[in-house]
């Protein structure tokens, strides 16, 4: 079978010298659950953007569901981006003056879905991160842990076969971060390939497998 992601020597240099990332290889199995855990400055968050298609390696190559991602111009970078993978975000990245609807329904917007089916998916998603009742509320109006929620169903509009979480409990407190967890939990569960950086030792423990990344490499 196909990894979903296969990384080999991947090695990021940004200007002025900077390794942040110095050789690595690894896979991903489709439907596991990984996270990635490591000091701050380590490389893990520009591991997670290289295999969101946010940012590309310096030298090594990445496979996305079989797809040499070096060998795809700017536009299928991006459709691939939007329809294959689902982004949850440390700080939220809500837009304020947005319902949490209408925050959900983005990035169906951005792939044309009109505006009934769109609609009906983000009360869906909303609903199934359990937030029905909070649909017409701004992200000022909500808890931490209930922006978070939104933030993974919006991750969830396009039903991406991909999700990558960077600190997704970074901000919230205990309870909220167990629920985070356990919708991760379900998302794995029901076969949904998860990548997860992690400070919380928890969370980790929580994954299928722990990568280690220390000075852009993996221990």
């Amino acid at each position: 079978m196909t990894p979903a992601i296969l990384c080999e020597e991947l090695a990021r240099v940004y200007d002025g010298g900077y390794r942040a990332l110095r050789g690595v290889s690894f896979t991903v199995g489709a439907g596991e659950f990984v996270a990635v855990m490591g000091p701050s400055g380590c490389g893990k968050s520009t591991l997670l953007n290289i295999l969101g298609l946010l940012d590309k390696p310096s030298s090594g190559h990445y496979d996305l569901e079989g797809a040499r991602v070096s060998r795809l111009g700017d536009s299928e970078r991006t459709r691939l981006r939007r329809e294959r993978i689902g982004f949850v975000f440390q700080a939220f990245n809500l837009l304020p003056r947005l319902s949490a609807l209408e925050n959900v329904c983005l990035p169906m917007a951005y792939r044309g879905l009109s505006r009934g089916p769109r609609e009906e998916r983000a009360r869906e998603l909303l609903a199934r991160v359990g937030l029905s009742r909070k649909a017409s509320h701004t992200p000022l109006q909500l808890s931490g842990g209930e922006r978070q929620r939104v933030g993974i169903a919006r991750a969830l509009a396009n039903r991406p076969a991909l999700l990558l979480a960077d600190e997704p409990t970074g901000n919230l407190d205990s309870k909220s971060s167990a629920e985070i967890l356990e919708l991760f939990r379900h998302l794995h569960g029901e076969g949904m390939t998860v990548v997860l950086v992690t400070h919380d030792p928890g969370i980790g423990k929580a994954a299928q497998r722990l990568l280690r990344i220390k000075d852009g490499l993996l221990e």
